[in-house]
């Protein structure tokens, strides 16, 4: 009897805590490396902490305004030395979901090296390059300058070899996605910035060691070298370095992030989404919707491959009324199936959801539509495509990552082909 009522109580801890962690927001911990008197690395006009400061805001920045379902922390914000120990504490307390630490390379003596690495944790062993063990090194070496850290790294000494595969037998149940992750930036950030791929290594680096959750180090290139030194304190590249990262990050969210989800989608170039107008023959000008838009291309929430017949269902506003609703108007007209009929996604939800439900943020008449195994809501529907991409620039306050699909019979379809035929419909 007092195992199955301890086995109760376990089911009961189990589901209160999986349902607590259902509701709350993706936490993303961004670690501008070294800073205060740790300089870092240092370069002919410039020293490490201020690069990786640079970036690190950047890609935070990207993050609070595109995401707002994620809550950003910093280990440090401005020019102040944090040991490495709390930095990893401080993505622990605060439950993060994924830790970022940005640095900068260097290597002595050489004044050519160039290129974009990501670490994750790991022995060494399987990638023992000269340089790669000076990496670990020298970010290593930053214990020394911490008060008692012999009492923080028990057993680590930045300066024994030994200390590079002491953690053969450690078992990181984070590692996989360490590495997806790793692969991702090194994708993006190389194309963003174009930066030559010198790949993802394992490295027994301090601060992943002590963090709890999925973890990356970047080195975004080497101070040592003066070209690459002026790249990095470049504010067009410093901005391209960060969009990459954005993107890898969002790639990563969108396909592990187990909670409430937002279709956002990856930046592909500096410019502004919204395009220019383009006219057609019709009674009224045409909004036109650049591939940014286009839910078929760079989106990790795999819309471009739907299952066949996603049936639309309307939520109940009879179930509960928002406590505020959105003065945006919908189109009202009457909607012909046979045509492509457009509509703004908003969010994507592993459970449906009720009307009035917070993460609708006041807007009513919401329908979701299921796929890949997820119930995605959208906001309007109508078969004139200037209705719906005015709709959905009205809430992109609300929603920066809502995003036009398309439906034909009931089906989705490509939403450039639904494009096409509507301006074709037009021009007849």
């Amino acid at each position: 009897m007092a195992k199955k009522l301890l086995l109760f109580i376990f089911l009961i801890i189990s589901l209160v805590s999986s349902a607590a962690d259902a509701n709350r927001k993706f936490t993303l911990c961004i670690d501008p490396g070294h800073g205060g008197k740790d300089t870092g690395a240092p370069g002919s006009k410039s020293v490490e902490k201020n690069i990786n400061l640079s970036v690190a805001l950047a890609f935070g920045r990207y993050v609070e305004r595109n995401c707002p379902d994620v809550t950003v922390v910093y280990t440090r914000k401005t020019d102040v030395f944090i040991p490495l120990y709390e930095r990893a504490e401080i993505a622990n307390r605060k439950k993060a979901d994924l830790f970022i630490s940005v640095h900068t390379n260097a290597l002595k003596g050489n004044h050519s090296m160039r290129g974009f690495e990501t670490y994750t944790l790991g022995d060494g062993r399987s990638h023992a390059k000269k340089e790669n063990l000076e990496v670990a090194k020298r970010e290593n070496s930053v214990i020394l300058l911490e008060k008692d850290y012999k009492q923080h790294y028990v057993g680590f000494d930045p300066n024994s070899p030994e200390s590079n595969i002491m953690f053969e037998f450690i078992q990181d149940k984070n590692l996989t996605r360490s590495i997806e992750f790793a692969k991702m930036l090194q994708t993006h950030v190389c194309r963003a910035a174009n930066r030559p791929n010198k790949g993802v290594h394992q490295q027994n680096l301090a601060v992943l060691r002590l963090t709890s959750m999925p973890a990356c180090l970047i080195e975004l290139g080497y101070i040592s070298t003066p070209e690459e030194e002026r790249m990095l304190n470049d504010k067009a590249q410093v901005d391209n370095m960060a969009r990459g990262i954005y993107n890898a990050f969002v790639q990563y969210k969108n396909k592990y992030d187990t909670h409430m989800t937002v279709p956002y989608k990856t930046i592909s170039d500096p410019v502004s989404e919204t395009p220019e107008p383009v006219q057609t023959t019709g009674t009224d000008n045409m909004d036109m919707q650049a591939s940014a838009d286009n839910p078929n291309k760079d989106n990790a929430d795999n819309t471009a491959n739907p299952e066949r017949n996603p049936k639309p269902s309307r939520t109940n506003n009879a179930e509960k009324k928002p406590a505020k609703t959105q003065t945006v108007a919908r189109p009202t007209g009457r909607i012909d199936k046979a045509q492509p009929v457009f509509k703004v996604q908003i969010i994507a939800a592993q459970r449906k959801l009720k009307a009035g439900d917070p993460n609708f943020r006041g807007l009513e008449g919401c329908e979701f539509y299921q796929e890949n195994g997820m119930a995605k809501y959208t906001y309007g529907a109508s078969n004139n495509y200037n209705e719906i991409y005015r709709l959905r620039k009205a809430i992109l306050d609300k929603f920066p990552g809502a995003f036009i699909i398309a439906f034909k019979n009931g089906d989705k379809m490509d939403v450039n082909q639904a494009i096409r035929e509507f301006k074709q419909n037009r021009n007849k």
